[in-house]
């Protein structure tokens, strides 16, 4: 017979096999995806809350930014969860803390850093109106102070591993086009250059400090096209296009710089067989939405969850303004960006999707490397 003392036992070593299977089938995942870290560079796309260290205007740390986000209100412009959260997720990595913040360091940086920054561009110049930000070029060197601080924890050759395993993460371009390009009466790119002189400008630049991370040691790359910006509330706000349409002319001039990108992933692969660059197709994922988004799930794909003026869009989020209750079946959270919904499906893609998503492979191929 059976005791009751042995019964407690056997449930025992039941409830341990079983956390162990649970925790090898966990283990097993990561290591599979053989991913160290992730070093994140970008706009507010991916920013989670440097531009709350800066003195900058670019802020999303007030309410209704992070209403469906736990913790609320971060910095992170959006309703909830960006695509660079839903990457690390899916990575099975702890989320990268904010460069700016005073408590990122010591064993904090080991999953990595974001250094993203709201209104930063590829030029230096970019956003100069919204006051601090950490542009491209700064980022860049704000990674070299992190990498200073893993070399004195780390040997050289556990640091060459580490950063040989790790992905970087970078989206750019958007605001050199929004918060610089098309703004002359603030800037002057636009009385200096074409449209296909200013993404050659664009891509030279982003070329330099793509080759200054990998020459530090980075060797797995995703590059982030543009989106669609002709389609976001803030250009259909000006007026300039037929209600109901996008802005045509500032979609046409994305094309220089979408295809110069996708053409330097292809050229630095070639000459750098050491390391892999992925380009992922924002532009044409999100236009696939825009064109069929009750295939999504959308019914509102021309005017943002929250703002203010025409489409919702002059204006972003006020603090304490009550934004739309159905966030699900909006396509745009605010003026610029995304909803937590629309970056699920993002992120999705441009993770498992096919080489017209992400090129040459995705990111989740590029994690078993």
């Amino acid at each position: 017979m059976i005791t009751e003392q042995c019964r407690f036992a056997m449930a025992t070593v039941l409830i341990v096999v079983l956390i162990f299977l649970k925790c090898s089938k966990e283990m097993v995942v990561a290591e599979n995806y053989r991913v160290s870290a992730v070093f994140v560079f970008g706009d507010s796309l991916v920013d989670v809350g440097n531009n709350n260290f800066l003195h900058s205007a670019a802020r999303a740390n007030y309410y209704p930014y992070g209403i469906d986000y736990d913790g609320g209100p971060t910095g992170r412009f959006s309703n909830g969860r960006t695509v660079i959260d839903m990457f690390v997720d899916m990575l099975g990595i702890p989320n990268a803390p904010e460069f700016a913040n005073p408590d990122t360091s010591g064993d904090r940086i080991y999953n990595g850093v974001n250094y993203a920054s709201a209104a930063a561009g590829i030029l230096d110049e970019t956003g100069r109106h919204y006051g601090d930000r950490y542009s491209l070029s700064e980022q860049v060197v704000n990674f070299e102070s992190t990498l200073n601080e893993l070399r004195r924890s780390m040997g050289s050759w556990n640091l060459t591993r580490y950063l040989s395993k790790s992905i970087a993460f970078l989206a750019f371009g958007s605001n050199d086009y929004i918060n610089n390009y098309l703004l002359p009466n603030l800037y002057t790119s636009r009385f200096r250059y074409t449209s296909k002189q200013f993404a050659n400008l664009l891509l030279n630049r982003y070329t330099r400090q793509l080759l200054a991370l990998q020459s530090v040691g980075l060797r797995k790359f995703v590059v982030a096209g543009v989106g669609p910006l002709g389609c976001i509330p803030n250009q259909r706000a000006t007026g300039v296009a037929i209600p109901g349409r996008c802005v045509d002319s500032v979609n046409e001039m994305l094309g220089a710089f979408n295809e110069g990108l996708r053409s330097l992933v292809i050229q630095l692969n070639s000459q750098h067989p050491d390391s892999t660059f992925v380009y992922t197709n924002i532009y044409g994922i999100f236009g696939d939405i825009l064109n069929n988004p009750e295939t999504y799930g959308f019914r509102v794909v021309d005017t943002a969850c929250c703002g203010v003026g025409l489409n919702r869009g002059q204006i972003t989020c006020l603090p304490l303004q009550f934004p739309c209750l159905n966030r699900k079946e909006y396509v745009f959270w605010d003026a610029f960006h995304p909803t937590e919904a629309a970056s699920a499906i993002l992120a999705g893609r441009a993770f498992r999707g096919p080489p017209s998503d992400s090129y040459p492979i995705n990111v989740q191929q590029l994690a078993l490397i």
